[in-house]
């Protein structure tokens, strides 16, 4: 079939150096993280990040890995391997390793700044701290009725918080009067950060007390695979995305579900600033109906978002 414009729901404002200059090496998470689960992916045991190394590794991650320099070259890659739009996210991360810190701290500013220059392509995404509940609020209704911000993406696992945790709640009920999506990363932690309350689980109590609010599972649910198909397919507004993995290394049940008419209008492509051209490419080559291919590229997140009517 002909390449499909893809959306990329899960990408993060470090793509462009310009916007946010972003050393990982100088975090004990993220570096032990090069050397263990994303090992196939940094074998120098770290990330790269000189312009000798990254042209030395580029063939790792696709034609189009960050950073660049600016938005104007990002939107030129996106060009290259065929995307229509990137959702940027200014996701709050905290650390376990460095007191009261955290590891990923983007701003609303800095994601609405890459929407300005993006010209439509892209899709601004706020963050949430519950540690700072009253703060991230305003950021958020200020993000989604000044900026356009079309969800929140929240990382509750890394401030050891289970999806049900009264700390989440006051996200839910701000999302649900705005009528917003979150997403939320669900599963194990990559990073040497607790694992045990990405349990998607407990996402179903969040579900029965907000039914009406749209939430995306991301990456995948691992380990805990079979609880995450359930919860996409059993709840009419949860989705799931496949983000930070590769579709040609995904568990088989996933792949089934995806690919069938169980879960195929549920599940949505992620990039998770691993590159844009891999992952999207071997989408492309999946054994799958056109229309499968269409609906987790693109027609899935646009609905996700409300931006498909």
């Amino acid at each position: 079939m002909d390449d499909i414009k893809a959306i990329d729901i899960m990408n993060y404002p470090i793509q462009v150096k310009s916007i946010v200059d972003y050393d990982f090496n100088k975090y004990e998470e993220w570096a032990m993280m090069a050397k263990t689960t994303f090992k196939p992916f940094f074998p120098l045991g770290r990330f790269p990040n000189t312009p000798e190394e990254l042209e030395q590794h580029k063939h790792l991650y696709g034609t189009s890995f960050y950073p660049f320099a600016t938005v104007d070259e990002f939107i030129a890659a996106m060009d290259k391997d065929g995307y229509d739009r990137v959702c940027i996210a200014a996701v709050k991360m905290w650390s376990y390793r460095k007191s009261f810190s955290l590891i990923f701290d983007f701003t609303i500013d800095q994601v609405n700044e890459m929407v300005k220059q993006g010209n439509g392509r892209i899709i601004g995404v706020a963050g949430y701290n519950p540690f700072r509940i009253d703060e991230s609020l305003t950021d958020i209704e200020k993000s989604v009725k000044e900026y356009g911000f079309k969800f929140v993406y929240a990382h509750p696992i890394t401030f050891g918080l289970p999806f049900n945790d009264k700390k989440m709640y006051p996200l839910y009920g701000l999302c649900s009067s705005l009528k917003i999506p979150v997403s939320m990363q669900v599963g194990h932690s990559a990073e040497p950060l607790p694992s045990w309350v990405g349990s998607p689980m407990t996402v179903d109590e969040v579900v029965m007390d907000f039914p009406d609010l749209k939430i995306n599972l991301s990456h995948t649910g691992f380990p805990w695979i079979n609880e995450w198909i359930d919860l996409v397919w059993k709840h009419p507004n949860v989705y799931g995305d496949i983000a930070a993995y590769m579709p040609k290394n995904l568990d088989p049940e996933i792949i089934k579900f995806m690919t069938s008419g169980r879960g195929n209008s549920k599940v949505m492509w992620g990039s998770n600033g691993i590159g844009l051209t891999h992952g999207k490419h071997q989408l492309m080559e999946m054994d799958m109906k056109d229309k499968y291919k269409e609906n987790i590229l693109r027609n899935n997140a646009l609905r996700f978002m409300g931006l498909d009517s």
